[in-house]
């Protein structure tokens, strides 16, 4: 395997000019618009429906996708891709029912929502949470995933730490610029990022076709990966019976078959979709028909993510099984899964290798600025604005949030320097999924019932979010201790570190649950109607043809897609 050419280091410098050179443009075009706040922070009324579904997409993809993924990819298959097809879903049921709710209450932030339906004590300790979240969760596993990915490709040796700077300074300069730049910057590295993902999947597929003898066919590369591993091309993970594997234990944990579809899966993706600052963030300063109809635009793109994030994955096991890839699976001779896919990026041919290289720097560099963005965000608007400067003006408020995103992303690199937080155990993808779920059952619920049940109250919001996160640490951690492996319904299984476990996902099933009940049962002691609750009408939630057009057929490639791998 060749390392970087000259031509591959050449296109990567153009294509860093030209996203910096594009975002300083717009930044300098509309400079004297960004006096105010809101136009900083949210872009209002200038993102076009593509660029709000581009941006979406390219602050979702970022290295914890790539990388994660694929990894996921490599020790699952396509199984993994159900959090890409149920997010298609969830994004129908954000763009019809909760974007209208949020526009006609104003709703520039979601600790200001917490405040407008709650209280001022829910909106302060999610805005904290979601600080906490975004910085130790969020912006430390890309950096750690991206700087591992691209080190790898680069060679190795010392250039982890050097890389991880190079990309936190990228970040800060793009996101600097305020959520104009940011919107439509990410137009540009999303072409990148399905252009180069679309070359990392050719070369997959070739090269497995080529170890095969089968010439450079792409079909005659993923026909063989479904006869070489058709255990990989299952949509769901079957629960593991006597006598499985380690390998099967493990997977099933991950994903745990038809429960995860009627549990965690659904608040995961409808909780980050519907409730999540960095990504309802692009639609709130749009009109309604533009919100959504870039809400469904990014739905229909998670459909295809799967192909150029996942297919490399399954392409690195198939090939690693076969006694390829050795080295690159583990360099230092330390394996992990989620080095699959710039174990694929390095066979790509001199020139396209650049261009992959830009595409999952773009990924990298669009999630840590949606992500930085929001940080600041939060911390402006309802902590330094409402506690710390009342009377802050526009000018100041903008500073103050340029200041936010240098710390949050200093902070990130500090704690991802020598992986403190343990990422690279636990495997980027799963790690963000884990332990974001500590915290999104209780969330989810507090969104869930305050914006469609009238009588939900601030104290049971308060009750919700403590049960929620309380819970999901019992069922994740000390359940099995306290009733034993074999008193669930979903069966605990060893994990690899040979702990007995219940799927996190079942567990953010039963804390949901219980916390619903538990909301519900504290607001039957309010009054009838919170005199907080939102107003709604049927209006609201009418759609215009074109809009219903985007739904239908986003509904019949997901049905094509589980008939043909159920």
């Amino acid at each position: 395997m060749e390392k970087f050419a000259t031509v591959d280091y050449i296109i990567f410098v153009i294509y860093f000019f030209v996203v910096a050179g594009y975002g300083y443009w717009i930044y300098r075009k509309k400079t004297a618009a960004q006096n105010t706040s809101k136009d900083y922070f949210l872009a209002e009324g200038s993102l076009t429906w593509w660029a709000i579904g581009a941006s979406l997409i390219a602050s979702n993809i970022s290295a914890e996708q790539f990388i994660g993924m694929s990894g996921n990819g490599f020790e699952v298959g396509i199984a993994v891709a159900a959090y890409e097809i149920i997010a298609a879903l969830a994004l129908i049921i954000v763009a019809v029912w909760f974007i209208p709710v949020y526009l006609k209450n104003k709703i520039f932030t979601m600790p200001q929502f917490l405040n407008n339906r709650y209280n001022e004590t829910t909106s302060l300790i999610m805005a904290v949470f979601w600080l906490f979240l975004y910085v130790f969760v969020n912006l430390t596993s890309i950096l750690y995933l991206g700087a591992i990915a691209i080190s790898s490709l680069a060679g190795g040796g010392d250039t982890f730490h050097l890389i991880m700077v190079a990309l936190a300074v990228f970040a800060v300069i793009i996101t600097l610029g305020g959520m104009r730049v940011i919107g439509f910057t990410d137009v540009i590295q999303v072409v990148v990022l399905i252009i180069g993902g679309i070359a990392t999947t050719y070369v997959a597929l070739t090269l497995v076709s080529e170890h095969f003898g089968l010439g450079k066919d792409v079909l005659a590369g993923f026909n063989a990966l479904m006869t070489d591993a058709p255990e990989h091309f299952n949509m769901i993970v079957e629960k593991p019976g006597p006598g499985a594997t380690q390998e099967e234990i493990n997977k099933y944990l991950m994903l745990p078959g038809i429960g995860m579809y009627l549990a965690g899966i659904w608040i995961v993706n409808l909780n980050y979709w519907g409730c999540n600052q960095y990504i309802t963030q692009r639609a709130l300063g749009a009109d309604l028909n533009t919100a959504r109809k870039g809400i469904l635009f990014a739905g229909f793109l998670k459909l295809f993510m799967p192909i150029i994030v996942m297919l490399p994955g399954i392409a690195a096991y198939v090939l690693y099984k076969n006694g390829a890839l050795q080295e690159e699976m583990a360099p230092g001779g330390v394996f992990h899964a989620d080095n699959a896919y710039s174990a694929i990026l390095g066979y790509l041919p001199n020139g396209m290798k650049g261009l992959a290289l830009a595409a999952l720097t773009a990924a990298i560099v669009a999630g840590l600025a949606g992500k930085a963005n929001s940080i600041a965000t939060i911390f402006t608007l309802d902590i330094y604005k409402k506690y710390m400067n009342k009377d802050a003006s526009e000018g100041k408020m903008v500073w103050v949030g340029k200041l936010t995103i240098i710390a949050s992303i200093v902070v990130a690199v500090l704690f991802t320097w020598n992986d403190t937080l343990g990422i690279g155990g636990a495997g980027g993808f799963t790690f963000i999924q884990k332990y974001t779920g500590f915290i999104s059952p209780g969330v989810f619920a507090m969104f869930l019932l305050g914006m469609f049940w009238k009588r939900t109250t601030g104290p049971a919001a308060i009750a919700g979010l403590i049960t929620g996160f309380v819970l999901s640490v019992f069922f994740n951690e000390f359940a099995v201790n306290v009733f034993g492996p074999e008193t669930w319904i979903y069966t605990a299984y060893l994990n690899k570190f040979g702990v007995y476990e219940i799927p996190f996902q079942i567990c953010m099933g039963l804390a949901f649950a219980f916390t619903m009940l538990v909301m519900v049962g504290i607001s039957l002691f309010g009054p009838k109607v919170n005199p907080k609750a939102f107003e709604l009408d049927r209006k609201m939630f009418k759609v215009e043809p074109s809009i219903l057009v985007m739904i239908v057929i986003t509904l019949l490639l997901v049905t094509a897609i589980y008939v043909r791998f159920w």
